[in-house]
């Protein structure tokens, strides 16, 4: 049988990026947390991937998060907090290198304005993220099903609005379909969304987005993006797939995010990043 042409590209494209793991000098690994890093399921980290990580740091890699979440949603990292140089949260808003504050974008006070204002419309909730606090507006019975149960934040303290509001904002979080967010992606002036479920969207300035989040690192610590591998599995990834000098999907990421990666690993559940690193180091 004849291969189409469009499918040998695909073929020898995706050889080559094995090869590539094989010779790459991996000076940094990035990786999601939820549904990449973190079960779903069981919202641990899988011992096959904190091995894996573990055989990394060993081999002289550095270790970054490059995660939606801020800072204070991040609390199921316990079993890697060791290894961790740095963060790339609320999609590249605020970026850290042990304990220091690399780069910061917040939003503009006019398109919060309006994100909130259409959210007050839609009766829509909206995580409302600032540099020190969180809160929620319009708050439903979807935010605790989604945000808290669903991400293992059960009985975090939320802040008041008029708190939160007193700080740069990070990252608006509007709990709105696809058509609503375009609707309002279009009335705004400098932002940029990353939608990685289908029950809301992270919205950020334009400049953060966690591909920008893994150039600022990479430039502050002097590490060429080639040597870098980014792991991911949500629409929020893309651009850090994307920038790194290699981009793993998970098997369970959703198809737009593996056709923007390299290699695609299997899923969370299944070893997927013990598989994946077991290309670099074997």
């Amino acid at each position: 049988m004849t291969l189409p042409n469009w499918l040998k590209m695909n073929i020898q494209f995706k050889n080559t990026q094995k090869l590539i793991f094989k010779t790459m000098n991996v000076k940094a690994l990035f990786f999601d947390i939820d549904g990449t890093l973190v079960s779903f399921k069981t919202h641990v980290i899988p011992q096959s991937a904190v091995d894996a990580l573990r055989k990394a740091k060993r081999h002289g890699s550095k270790i970054f998060i490059s995660t939606g979440r801020p800072m204070p949603f991040i609390i199921n990292l316990k079993q890697i907090e060791d290894l961790i140089d740095g963060y790339i949260t609320t999609n590249g808003a605020l970026c850290i290198v042990n304990g220091r504050t690399i780069c910061r974008h917040a939003l503009l006070p006019e398109d919060v304005n309006t994100i909130l204002a259409t959210c007050r419309e839609l009766d829509a909730p909206c995580l409302v993220v600032g540099c020190e606090h969180i809160t929620v507006l319009c708050h439903s019975q979807i935010v605790d099903e989604v945000l808290l149960v669903g991400l293992g934040l059960e009985g975090f303290k939320f802040a008041t609005l008029n708190r939160v509001l007193q700080e740069p904002i990070l990252q608006l979080t509007p709990f709105i379909n696809a058509v609503q967010e375009a609707e309002l992606m279009g009335k705004l002036k400098a932002c940029t969304s990353g939608r990685w479920t289908e029950s809301f969207t992270d919205i950020t300035h334009i400049n953060a987005d966690k591909g920008k989040g893994l150039k600022a690192l990479a430039d502050h610590l002097g590490i060429n993006i080639k040597d870098t591998i980014a792991f991911g599995d949500g629409g929020n990834d893309i651009p850090i797939l994307r920038q790194a000098g290699v981009g793993v999907a998970m098997g369970n990421a959703a198809e737009n995010v593996k056709q923007n990666a390299d290699y695609v690993t299997t899923h969370v559940d299944e070893d997927g990043i013990k598989k994946a690193m077991e290309k670099i180091w074997h």
